[in-house]
């Protein structure tokens, strides 16, 4: 579907720049610094603390490096996490196989779950490692319904200027359904109008420090009912 164009981001890793939407996949300056600030640093790390496993829905499948991340870090930590991407737009086959995510990590064995990770069937639950299972689904996030299902979400639909029914509430209140007590949602968009949204659906809501070349992302927590055990 997507047929954008690739281009180079300041930190040597790739992105794609959507002809369709008029915005690109990640930042100019580092499409892999950002992602890993955003929702591994800022998301899965800040879950993971006593977790002996992990559940993640990604919200914008994209290019397939907040996977890979995550799938990397599970296999390092051990830690069993399963993931499930939603996407109504991927990218192709061709472009998948000019990212150079791989290689700038230093993981130039990951290129071909890198690549699995593109090719897998929609649907379909595969253990790709024993520390990492991963389901993607082709649907828009307006179709998505889940309750309770998620520890960590990874909202990184495009901006609100390229698709802002994305950014309303009513999406909004899937993503805090979806997540467990004491789930959290990353995403680097920091929009004040954004962020009332996620308050008024009852998120505890922080501003962090942004990715290179922003100043601040947001982290939302669902809180656990009053007077339960903290997971």
């Amino acid at each position: 579907m997507s047929k954008g164009r690739i281009f180079e981001t300041q930190d040597g890793s790739h992105s794609i720049f959507s002809e369709t939407f008029g915005v690109s996949y990640h930042s100019k300056y580092g499409a892999i610094q950002e992602s890993t600030h955003v929702f591994i640093q800022s998301g899965l790390y800040y879950r993971m603390a006593g977790a002996s496993q992990l559940s993640v829905l990604e919200i914008g499948f994209g290019t397939g490096l907040n996977a890979l991340l995550t799938l990397l870090e599970a296999n390092k930590r051990q830690l069993p996490i399963y993931y499930e991407a939603v996407e109504a737009y991927p990218i192709t086959l061709e472009e998948a196989r000019q990212l150079n995510y791989p290689e700038i990590l230093g993981k130039p064995a990951a290129v071909e779950e890198f690549l699995q990770l593109h090719e897998a069937a929609w649907e379909e639950t595969f253990p790709f490692t024993p520390y990492f299972s991963f389901c993607k689904r082709r649907s828009r996030f307006e179709e998505v319904q889940y309750k309770n299902a998620f520890d960590v979400i990874y909202f990184d639909a495009f901006a609100p200027n390229a698709q802002p029914e994305l950014w309303e509430e009513d999406i909004l209140r899937k993503m805090y359904d979806a997540l467990r007590p004491n789930g959290v949602l990353t995403t680097y968009c920091a929009k004040g109008v954004v962020k009332r949204r996620l308050k008024s659906l009852g998120f505890t809501v922080e501003a962090l420090k942004g990715p290179p070349g922003k100043r601040e992302m947001t982290r939302a927590v669902r809180p656990a009912p009053a007077g339960s055990a903290s997971t």
